[in-house]
């Protein structure tokens, strides 16, 4: 191996990618590439967050409305089989189904009259979002460097040999079988490639390409454009949509030739400085000494591959959680759309489940690290899609439900579309979407305390909770209860021995409206408004059901304490109230703390786990239950069972939601900040028993840092953004320093507690 690959912070391989699971990715939140790094034809699958496969329809049932009393009725007199043929005829989507996502094209570059070439290396290195291939052609060495700039919006590729003269290359676009109108050359050096998707009301596209010689010339070559014995070529690629631009065809031109006011290495470096504002501002260190030498010999793919024999490599831990930052930093950036089940990385016509927002967890787990590392910014294009589902969701709540406020079930597509989702019975009659997406907006509050930003969003939080004003039925306990709803994606079995799903209450519902119902009561008192809702909010949360042990020691998953059809589940809903919520806790709620880790031993008896999300949320639960041991594992499977050669998260096939969920994990494992305290190192394994982090965020608009030995903090370092008090669980004996001097601090319920003010820095020396 070559000096200078980092085993925390560079992806690299010795063989070129020959499956799409071995590919490296490439973003700047709207366009996103596939480098495959073949040496003789490189092919870069492309996609641009708005190509979907056509425009807005109205779904919502009108036939909905009028069977839902008589739903409810049959519900509550177990008539199951009833009641859901109701749902799955009358409250589906018309037509069933909502838009799904589509792939730009592939771009490919090729070495004209060349068949044999001597493959180096490929790498993506994470500290500055560029892929590099090296390799040789008749022992000529040649560089390819890739990357796709967020400031220009271009993706940018150049070509370089060591032999003056030595590059000569054929670029052209396809890949979208015939679902794409034209790709001729406009000229010796420009490609403009484009098409639709869904006719007169879809979504229109289009792909500029410039090629950029540095000696040598360029013509056309039918639909390609070749460079012939050029020193080095740079192609420049513009993604544009009629989504965003009336004239989508004339942006993507734009994008190029302001791009081209630049050489490549000053478009490199304002790439770099960009990138590099975001991934910075955070990073996470476990010690391997006994493996570090080993390690630092073998590929990315070897290294997994170890792991799965059973091996350590706390490295490759590292190496993934900063893979997660830099997904977050090249899938969702301000003002592009959020990332959905594939982020902006897909290559189907037709994606798994279509490639959409689906909120009954994927979407959700996309965001959860976004905030604990250091990167609320990127939350925007989540807060953004929310305002677009209101108005559709208003609809669909009167038409459906004859409610006031806003719903969604559990998909959206581009457009916010908020009516039921497919035909099956498990997940379609869910309406807690849009709630549990609103809980980012109070989760973005709760970690930067941006009144304006609370104040701008209020109306939002408010008008999801009014939704569950109006739906929700007392059940035959007087609890106050969703119905008809079901608890995703599982089936429960009856004492009778009947199956089904949608049911009564689910577990879920109730614990999502408890965290709504306290977001909308404590922002109106935060911002000094809405008094008399947040009142009758607080009265109807004290009717909702809470989290209650059922007859195997589980938290129960339904309110009647129903058997699961699958015991091992992938879905375990039930236990939202652990996390991402945290009415269940170690040090508030131990007892319900114990059933929740029943419930997951229950489960993972039975093969839960076994996707590649579910194995992320696992080590999450465990996170918040201070098992690091069970971290770990959790972590180890994942790896072994669930992580492509390219790092990705697969379901399978690839799911991008787990590489975010098993990032929030990891950094639960050090930093937790539930329950109005930060408790640093809360379920550190073993095997991570030396280490140290940084800049990593707590809520209460903290930023904390640590180092440790031997499983014990040596010293916590706090940065406060606000003035305000903090709780840190800690020692009786520890010493607080600021500036030098001794912080004075109480002692309360094993937490120092002390008056932080705005911009200073803590020290906290454990004794």
């Amino acid at each position: 191996m070559r000096s200078g690959m980092n085993t925390t912070s560079v992806l690299w391989y010795k063989a070129p990618a020959d499956d799409w699971n071995k590919a490296l990715p490439l973003g700047n939140g709207r366009i996103g590439a596939m480098v495959f790094s073949q040496p003789l034809e490189e092919r870069i699958q492309l996609n641009e967050d708005s190509i979907w496969s056509g425009g807005y329809r109205e779904r919502n049932n009108p036939d909905a409305l009028k069977n839902l009393e008589k739903v409810r009725q049959l519900l509550f007199e177990e008539k199951i089989s009833e009641a859901e043929e109701i749902v799955n005829d009358l409250f589906c989507g018309t037509p069933v189904n909502q838009r799904h996502y589509m792939p730009l094209g592939d771009m490919t570059v090729k070495h004209i009259g060349q068949s044999v070439a001597d493959f180096h290396r490929r790498y993506l290195d994470l500290e500055r979002a560029v892929n590099v291939t090296e390799y040789a052609i008749d022992g000529r060495e040649y560089t390819r460097e890739v990357f796709i700039s967020y400031p220009d919006q271009v993706l940018v590729m150049k070509i370089s040999c060591d032999t003056p003269g030595g590059v000569t290359v054929r670029t052209g676009i396809d890949g979208r079988d015939d679902y794409f109108d034209d790709n001729t050359p406009l000229s010796d050096s420009e490609i403009l490639f484009y098409g639709g998707c869904g006719g007169e009301d879809g979504i229109n596209f289009a792909a500029f390409i410039k090629a950029v010689n540095k000696g040598g010339e360029l013509k056309t070559h039918g639909s390609f454009i070749d460079a012939c014995g050029c020193d080095e070529v740079v192609i420049l690629l513009g993604a544009q949509t009629s989504y965003r631009a009336e004239d989508y065809k004339g942006q993507a031109r734009f994008d190029v030739e302001q791009a081209l006011r630049y050489s490549f290495d000053e478009l490199l470096e304002r790439h770099v400085s960009d990138y590099k504002s975001y991934f910075d501002r955070a990073c996470i260190e476990l010690d391997d000494k006994d493996n570090e030498q080993e390690i630092s010999l073998l590929a990315t793919d070897e290294r997994l591959e170890r792991v799965k024999q059973g091996g350590q490599d706390n490295k490759l831990t590292v190496l993934y959680h900063n893979f997660g930052r830099y997904l977050y930093i090249a899938g969702s950036r301000e003002d592009t759309l959020p990332m959905n089940l594939q982020g902006i990385w897909n290559k189907d016509m037709w994606p798994a489940w279509g490639c959409k927002f689906t909120i009954n967890i994927n979407t959700e787990m996309n965001y959860w690290a976004v905030e604990s590392c250091n990167l609320s910014e990127l939350h925007s294009p989540l807060f953004d899609h929310i305002e677009k589902m209101r108005p559709n969701g208003r609809e669909t709540a009167k038409k459906m439900y004859d409610c006031r406020g806003f719903v969604c079930h559990h998909n959206t597509d581009i457009w916010g579309d908020t009516a039921p989702q497919d035909l099956w019975m498990p997940a379609t009659q869910w309406p807690m979407g849009a709630a549990w997406l609103c809980l980012h907006i109070w989760e973005h509050y709760q970690f930067t305390l941006d009144k304006d930003f609370l104040d701008k969003k209020y109306d939002t939080l408010r008008e999801a909770a009014l939704f569950f004003v109006d739906f929700l039925i007392e059940d035959k306990q007087g609890r106050l209860v969703t119905c008809p709803s079901v608890s995703p994606e599982n089936t429960y079995i009856t004492e009778s021995g009947t199956k089904g799903s949608l049911c009564i209450g689910p577990s879920m519902d109730s614990q999502i409206i408890y965290c709504l119902f306290t977001a909308v009561i404590e922002a109106g008192k935060i911002l000094g408004r809405d008094e008399v809702f947040g009142e009758q909010l607080s009265r109807m949360r004290e009717k909702l059901p809470k989290p209650e042990i059922g007859k195997y020691g589980q938290i129960k998953e339904w309110a009647i304490d129903y058997d699961e059809a699958e015991p091992g589940h992938r879905h375990v809903s039930q236990l939202f109230a652990l996390y991402p919520a945290a009415l269940i806790s170690k040090r508030r709620t131990p007892e319900l703390a114990d059933a929740a880790a029943a419930t997951l031993e229950r489960r993972l008896s039975h093969g839960g786990g076994h996707t590649g999300w579910s194995r992320a949320w696992m080590i999450n639960f465990y996170a918040r239950l201070f098992d690091g041991e069970k971290v770990y594992d959790n972590i180890k499977a994942l790896f072994k069972n669930s992580t492509a050669d390219n790092m990705f998260d697969m379901h399978p096939p690839f799911q991008i939601d787990g590489n975010f969920g098993a990032a929030a994990g990891i950094t639960e494992a050090l930093l937790q900040s539930e329950n109005g305290e930060i408790i640093v190192l809360p379920a550190l394994p073993k095997k991570w028993s030396s280490g140290s982090f940084r800049g990593l965020k707590a809520r209460g608009g903290f930023t904390v840092g640590c180092k440790w030995e031997d499983c014990k903090a040596a010293e916590i370092v706090i940065t406060a953004a606000h003035d305000g008090r903090c709780r840190v669980l800690a020692d009786e004996n520890i010493r607080i320093l600021s500036s030098g001097d001794e912080v004075v601090f109480d002692y309360e319920d094993g937490c120092a507690v002390f008056s932080a003010v705005k911009g200073r820095k803590y020290h906290l020396i454990c004794q």
